[in-house]
């Protein structure tokens, strides 16, 4: 009898000892059976995409959406669609840096997870996803790709390949974060090409998908789109957020 209460007994001290926190603000959960994300922070996460323009991701009016907006319609980028799971704010912002700057990734498994059916909608299985690659000073700095960890989440939800060989980044450009406007064009203009000899070696699906964790201008995202446009086959922009105006 003793042993088959052993397990109660010990996870009842466990939860006495470490009550359960919220994934994203850390702060204790109200009773044993709450879920991993307190009211506050729920409230907090945000769906992107109510109102935008498929081409770009960028929010435009409830009666134009889903476009393609003005800016798409005189100046096309290179991509076919552009979309973002969340706006990049509140428990969502939290959860990115928490992953970037602390090595936790708890929260963003969370978000990847609660939206696997979208996921699951536009990810098809025989899609391939490449991360938007980093520097590879900065890489070796940080010990990290995100983008490419990104991938491999996202490729083991909707059962599709990814592969951070063929898009390659040139230079050490600075981070776009520093730059605004015209020098973030400039800084990225000849910043990704496309490995031809690996990319002549594989059998290519019929459509890729560009990842990255954080969409503010789009300017990376369309640079590195048109390093994609020599492999003739449409490129869709897939991030985890989307920063900037989001209304």
């Amino acid at each position: 009898m003793l042993s088959t209460r052993m397990p109660a007994w010990v996870d009842g001290v466990a939860r006495a000892l470490f009550p359960p926190t919220c994934l994203f603000c850390r702060q204790p959960l109200p009773g044993p059976d709450a879920a991993r994300v307190c009211p506050d922070c729920a409230r907090s996460i945000r769906v992107h995409g109510r109102h935008d323009c498929r081409r770009c991701g960028r929010v435009i009016p409830a009666d134009l959406a889903p476009g393609p907006c003005g800016r798409c319609l005189s100046h096309p980028p290179p991509q076919a669609e552009t979309h973002a799971l969340y706006v990049y704010d509140g428990a969502v912002r939290r959860a990115i840096l928490d992953w970037k700057l602390a090595g936790d990734d708890g929260g963003v498994r969370w978000l990847l997870t609660a939206a696997g059916g979208q996921l699951r909608q536009w990810l098809a299985a025989d899609d391939l996803l490449l991360p938007v690659p980093m520097p590879l000073a900065r890489m070796r700095a940080s010990g990290q790709h995100h983008a490419a960890d990104l991938c491999r989440m996202l490729a083991a939800i909707a059962g599709c390949r990814w592969d951070w060989r063929l898009l390659r980044r040139t230079g050490e450009q600075p981070r776009q974060s520093a730059l605004t406007g015209l020098a973030r064009r400039r800084n990225l203009r000849r910043a990704f090409t496309v490995d031809a000899a690996y990319a002549d070696a594989q059998i290519l699906p019929s459509r890729l998908w560009l990842i990255d964790d954080i969409l503010t201008t789009g300017t990376t995202a369309r640079c590195a789109a048109r390093a994609l446009a020599r492999l003739k086959r449409p490129v869709h922009v897939l991030s985890l957020a989307r920063a900037g105006k989001t209304e």
